[in-house]
Order: C-alpha cells, then sequence, then structure tokens
C-alpha cells in the first residue's frame, strides 16, 4: 500500500505536470488566436452601395437606394424652385447630437432681428422642445418628429413649408435630425449644407463621417469657449475637413460668448 502510494503519487506529478503545461500551452495559443481575431477590424461599406443589409446583396441595395433618392431628388428640385422664386436662402443645419445647432440659432435670430425676415423648420425623432426654443425667440417654426427616421427629406420639408407664413426675401434655416449620416445623402432643397461641429467632439469627426463634410460648403466649429477646458486641436480638425473637402469654409465660433459671431452673420449677408 505504502509503495502504491508512492508510485501513485511519483505517476501522477510528471502527468499532471506535463497534462497542464501542455495544456497551458495550447490554451495560450488558442487564446492569442482569439484576441488577433477579436480586434480585428470590420469593414461593411466596401461594397458598390457602401452599405451592407442581412439578406440583401449590394445590386438590390443600389436599386433601392437609387429609386429611394431619385423621388427624393425630383421633390428637392421643385422645392429648390419654390424658394428661388421667393428669394430665399435657404440652408441645412447637419451635426452629431450636442453641437450646439439650437442654441447657435437661437442667437442667431435675435442678432438678426429686425434685419431680416427668418423662419425654422426643426427635424427631431420626437418631442417639440427646439421648435419652442425658436419660437419664443419670436420667429416661426414648424417641428417635424421623424420617429425612427434618421433624417429629414424632401417631402417633410415641402410640407412643412406650406405651414410656414410667407418669408420672400428672407432665410429659412432647416435644423436636420442630429445624425452625420444619413442627412448627408439628402437634398432637401436647400443652397448650402451646413455642418456644425463642437469642441467637445473631437477633431477626427470629418475624416469619421466624410460624406456629410463633402456636401457641406461651410464648417462651423462651435463651443470654442471651452476650447482651454479640452484637448481638441482646432488646425487638425480644419486639415482634416479640407483633406475631405477642400473648399469648404471654415468659422470659429461660440454661440454662449458671441464671439466668431459676427464672422457667421456676414457669412449669411454675403451667402
Amino acid at each position: 500500500m505504502q509503495a502504491g502510494q508512492t508510485h501513485g503519487h511519483h505517476h501522477a506529478h510528471p502527468h499532471d505536470h506535463g497534462h497542464e503545461h501542455e495544456h497551458e500551452h495550447h490554451h495560450k495559443q488558442a487564446h492569442q488566436h482569439g484576441h488577433a481575431h477579436q480586434h480585428a477590424d470590420l469593414h461593411y461599406g466596401k461594397g458598390a452601395a457602401g452599405l451592407s443589409v442581412p439578406g440583401m446583396g449590394q445590386r438590390q441595395l443600389i436599386a433601392i437606394e437609387m429609386d429611394v433618392l431619385a423621388k427624393n431628388n425630383k421633390l428637392a428640385v421643385h422645392n429648390r424652385e419654390h424658394f428661388d422664386q421667393a428669394g430665399q436662402l435657404v440652408l441645412n443645419l447637419v451635426s452629431s447630437p450636442g453641437s450646439g445647432k439650437t442654441t447657435l440659432l437661437c442667437e442667431t435670430l435675435r442678432r438678426l432681428e429686425g434685419q431680416r425676415s427668418c423662419a425654422v423648420i426643426e427635424g427631431d425623432q420626437q418631442t417639440s422642445a427646439d421648435a419652442d426654443r425658436i419660437r419664443a425667440t419670436g420667429v416661426p417654426a414648424i417641428q417635424i418628429n421623424t420617429g425612427k427616421g434618421c433624417h429629414l427629406d424632401a417631402k417633410m420639408v415641402h410640407d412643412a413649408c406650406h405651414q410656414l407664413p410667407a418669408n420672400e426675401g428672407g432665410i429659412l434655416f432647416i435644423e436636420n435630425v442630429g445624425n452625420l449620416v444619413c442627412p448627408a445623402g439628402f437634398d432637401l432643397g436647400e443652397k448650402y449644407k451646413v455642418a456644425i461641429l463642437s469642441v467637445t467632439e473631437g477633431e477626427e469627426k470629418p475624416l469619421k463621417y466624410p460624406d456629410m463634410f463633402a456636401a457641406a460648403q461651410l464648417m462651423i466649429i462651435n463651443k470654442t469657449d471651452l476650447l482651454p477646458h479640452v484637448s481638441f486641436d482646432v488646425a487638425r480638425c480644419i486639415e482634416n475637413a479640407k483633406r475631405v473637402n477642400p473648399y469648404i469654409q471654415v468659422i470659429q465660433l461660440s454661440a454662449t460668448t458671441g464671439e466668431g459671431m459676427d464672422a457667421w452673420l456676414n457669412w449669411l449677408a454675403s451667402a
């Protein structure tokens, strides 16, 4: 019994040692493989359609997109003709949520009071909070709630315009849903897209969302009063935007302090 116990002990030790060593070795290799797999980049926007939808091929996606955009663009042309006949400057304000679009818009409307008539179309998924803020300035505003929709389209704008008072020779501001992806591809009939980027968001945004900044004529870098408190490289942000769109104009301002607002108002006057 004593010898058998000793033999069993010696047998178990090298077996356990070898098993554990071999098991740990293979387990480590498997873990390394899984680790590399988890960190592999996945690109779903590389096909001809520029996006991926489960169960749908690239040709099918392209056909659907072309049909949707063709219908939208036809109505956008109609909107643009209507705006041109009324001598209206129509701007499509686009940004991520929280960039300060509504604050900038309210301050702009206050400064334009008595100088040029204005109207506003507000786009949000839910609530009329932003339209209420606009109306508090005395400017007429129509709220469009898109529900699960992530952008405004030409028909929404067309219908909203028929509810606004005549604004000949004035400015129509369209504040789009906070989203730097979907609104880039939908023409509303506007003259210019204005992309608003706050210094709290990061200077890489133009490279991450190139379609939007490529479509914009102006980039406003907002909340510059916060620059001392954030790590935001203004020069790098402008450089990134120019890489996407060499012709994009840039204005730096703070709607809160008013710094840079004159440059924005001058741009509006020249536009």
